[in-house]
């Protein structure tokens, strides 16, 4: 059982990967001309805070996996939700990043941000433990959603909107 443990658990870092491999030329020329709050952490923060989000939120959808009994019936809504919030999470880079799309990710991530509540909700009642995993993900959510939105308030020009 241990394969499906580190599959589960790895598979949120390919998005993970992606997103740096964008970032990584962008927070070193473009995003530097943006006004940002004093308040942001500082851009090393990015890849741990990330490491471990998407760690804890892998191995959630594991041990839900596993309690369900795999990919069942019961399984849809609570995997469902996880997945999506999993492709709406790798969609925000590339729109904030790469299309310089600030408004747009900020419609993104409040969207990414209802999902992942919505998935701790399903997920209570199957592991509380599983829950708990993405609690420190939802909370950095919504920083990352208050980031975002005073960028865009604070960076309103046209190439940016």
């Amino acid at each position: 059982m241990w394969l499906p443990m580190l599959g589960m658990t790895a598979l949120p870092h390919l998005g993970g990967l992606y997103g740096g491999y964008i970032t990584r030329k962008e927070v070193k020329t473009w995003y530097p001309t943006l006004q940002k709050p004093s308040w942001r952490p500082p851009n090393a923060a990015f890849p741990i805070v990330w490491t471990c989000l998407y760690t804890g939120m892998g191995y959630g959808s594991y041990l839900v996996w596993k309690e369900l009994g795999g990919f069942t019936e019961d399984a849809l809504v609570p995997l469902g939700l996880y997945g999506l919030q999993l492709a709406l999470n790798w969609a925000w880079t590339p729109i904030f990043f790469r299309a310089h799309k600030l408004k747009l990710a900020l419609m993104e991530i409040v969207l990414l941000t209802g999902v992942v509540g919505a998935t701790m909700v399903s997920w209570h009642p199957i592991s509380r433990t599983a829950t708990l995993l993405m609690a420190p993900y939802l909370t950095w959510l919504c920083l990352a959603t208050s980031l975002n939105y005073c960028i865009w308030r604070d960076n309103r020009e046209e190439k940016t909107e």
